[in-house]
């Protein structure tokens, strides 16, 4: 199953969306994505309003140079296209609640 999406937004598209966004770095491959996926579904169920796009990463990916992505799975939040919270390799469930969801 194809978690990310190979086709990203730009960084144009994604400072432009309202509200709140979790954007989630990484590939379908990486053990360690895969390891945070059981965390990430917890959170977002917790979270429904919550915006989450899943965005591979990668060589040659612009979107996550911006961001300064360096390690899978990083978790940033944004509010109206600022970013507000990170979660680099969560390891439980309280590493992802500590982003600042309800902010």
């Amino acid at each position: 199953m194809t978690h990310y999406l190979v086709d990203n937004p730009s960084p144009e598209e994604v400072a432009a969306l309202p509200g709140l966004t979790l954007l989630e770095f990484g590939v379908d491959w990486c053990p360690h994505c895969q390891g945070a996926q059981p965390l990430l579904a917890q959170y977002l169920s917790a979270h429904p309003r919550l915006r989450h796009l899943a965005v591979e990463d990668g060589k040659g990916r612009r979107l996550g140079r911006v961001y300064g992505v360096k390690l899978w799975p990083s978790f940033i939040l944004l509010r109206d296209g600022v970013e507000v919270g990170r979660a680099v390799r969560p390891q439980s469930l309280g590493d992802l609640e500590a982003l600042p969801a309800g902010a």
